[in-house]
């Protein structure tokens, strides 16, 4: 039998199947089955939905909606939680065709518009997702919804807050999830480019979806983070002064009810306050958390920061149900090396003077961190022994105390054999009390001040000084209620800091030389007879009363 007679039979059944194929958008009309899909998402939703025009497409396995629109949480919003110009619902072929019956195995949603919502009292606007609490039969119908694939491209999601303030959008969402019901884990794998040009992936299992509040979803994912901007995450106030890029990797675990996470985070360019600037060294979080979702309260069980080769230790707990969060810590460190501190100092609002430079030493704090993030209050002691202060000259800049005293500048560096005073950092700036500072050269210099929010100075200082000599030194020592005696025949003198951290200035405290005066009962001074308002001149100045 020739060739062309046994090929013949075979082009006939092909173009049947053309001609079919062809033939069936026309004779089937796809967009009648609109309500039941649109039934279908609303029931397992439960948010209304809203589908275009639906077209037939046997090529592409499917019908094809050329919008979709679901609604969002009345209570955060009227318009829509999602919205796309593209649909897609693969669906099985011959049941639609010939029992014209739906049956969804996947959907694709191409460049959604999602927003995220976050309210004052912590809920968010996707928790109410699956209708909260059903019917039974809404129930039933809820968990008869299955679809094998799910997949979303080129997204776009925006965070925000209710109230306001600017809100923080991610790019290119693509999300990925197969076998999705409401009676089983769902595995997933989502994508995203962060807001400052970052990169978030998470991947894992979620589920069985919690029908009630859907934050509350059992969660297993492994979670990478790279170059993200904390400042425009939407997940931090930026009022806070909180800021930095964030490189991250952990895993997350929880049961609906309770969530274990741990991981790395390591942050560059980190700012924790807002007078604060760039720390010039990175910082690293090795740490592990539970958070009880229903509460939004955790507990730091691990935390520890590592700069350098030194290890401080955080721990205590948090809480996010507010409109920011809200910390009760404890950060200790012991014995630091300074030169692993230094470089975060600018970061907690610090400031060197300009050129100067911390060398040798070691630093042992003691802090406890309370309240709101955005208004985060820090307590407790620190001290710095044995440290080096280089490129910077105390006593040469305390020129004025210097030549009344008869101290004079050897190195232009400065030994500062300890430094201690109890801190307290508050978004206001810093105060210093029991500030007590011992530098060799010198003497000790103790008082208190403060460090406004600017960093302008504001210190109220006595030094006794190692060296007595000059005017001040026959003042103080002719006048005791300025300070009191050392032991090495030096009086106390009272003097002030005033300008910035980056140019501090040094003046004397008449104000508090006369206060000291006056708050003494104008005793009578060593070798005079004299008593009264002479006598005290005399003994300032050496000479006798006339």
């Amino acid at each position: 039998m020739p060739k062309s007679r046994l090929l013949l039979p075979v082009l006939i059944v092909l173009g049947v199947i053309v001609v079919i194929i062809v033939l069936i958008p026309f004779l089937v009309n796809a967009d009648s089955f609109r309500p039941t899909i649109q039934s279908q998402l609303q029931s397992s939703l439960g948010r209304e939905v809203t589908i275009g025009g639906l077209s037939l497409s046997l090529l592409a396995g499917g019908v094809t909606a050329d919008h979709i629109a679901i609604s969002d949480d009345p209570a955060f919003n009227k318009g829509s939680f999602l919205k796309a110009r593209k649909f897609e619902v693969g669906v099985k072929l011959l049941p639609l065709i010939f029992s014209r019956s739906v049956e969804v195995t996947g959907i694709t949603i191409d460049q959604p518009e999602l927003t995220l919502v976050r309210s004052a009292s912590g809920q968010w606007n996707f928790s109410s997702l699956g209708g909260g609490k059903k019917s039974s039969s809404s129930s039933a119908a809820a968990g008869n919804f299955s679809v094998e694939k799910l997949k979303i491209t080129n997204g776009r999601v925006t965070v925000e807050k209710t109230g306001g303030g600017k809100p923080s959008v991610y790019e290119d969402v693509n999300l990925t999830a197969s076998n999705i019901s409401y009676t089983s884990p769902i595995p997933f794998t989502l994508e995203a480019k962060t807001p400052g040009g970052g990169k978030l992936k998470l991947s894992g299992t979620a589920g069985p979806i919690n029908q009630a509040d859907a934050a509350l979803t059992p969660l297993q994912a492994q979670v990478s983070i790279d170059n993200m901007d904390l400042a425009s995450t939407g997940f931090v106030d930026p009022s806070s002064g909180i800021a930095g890029v964030l490189d991250y990797a952990g895993t997350v675990k929880s049961d609906g009810h309770t969530a274990h996470s741990e991981g790395k985070a390591t942050v560059s360019k980190l700012r924790v306050v807002p007078a604060g600037s760039p720390a010039k060294q990175p910082v690293s979080l090795n740490y592990a958390s539970d958070y009880d979702l229903k509460r939004a309260t955790g507990v730091l069980s691990r935390g520890n920061i590592q700069t350098g080769s030194s290890t401080v230790r955080l721990a205590g707990d948090y809480d996010l149900h507010g409109p920011a969060a809200v910390v009760h810590m404890k950060l200790n460190g012991s014995q630091l090396p300074v030169k692993d501190v230094e470089g975060l100092l600018p970061a907690v609002g610090v400031s060197l003077p300009s050129g100067a430079s911390l060398q040798g030493g070691t630093i042992t704090t003691n802090l406890s961190l309370d309240g709101a993030v955005d208004r985060l209050v820090t307590t407790g002691t620190v001290l710095l022994s044995n440290a080096r202060l280089t490129g910077y000259d105390l006593a040469s800049k305390m020129k004025v105390l210097s030549a009344l005293s008869g101290l004079k500048s050897s190195s232009s560096d400065t030994l500062i054999e300890t430094f201690s005073s109890n801190l307290r950092m508050a978004p206001e700036g810093i105060r210093a009390d029991n500030l007590n500072i011992v530098v060799p050269s010198i003497g000790s210099m103790t008082g208190n001040g403060t460090v406004s929010s600017n960093n302008a100075l504001n210190f109220h200082m006595v030094a006794t000084l190692a060296q007595s000599s000059g005017l001040m030194g026959g003042m103080t020592k002719g006048m005791p209620m300025l300070g009191g005696g050392s032991s090495k025949g030096g009086g106390g003198i009272p003097f002030m800091i005033q300008g910035t951290t980056a140019q501090p200035v040094f003046v004397p405290d008449v104000g508090g030389m006369v206060k000291g005066a006056i708050s003494n009962p104008l005793q009578q001074l060593p070798g005079q007879q004299e008593k009264g308002m002479g006598g005290a001149l005399q003994g300032i100045f050496g000479g006798k009363k006339k």
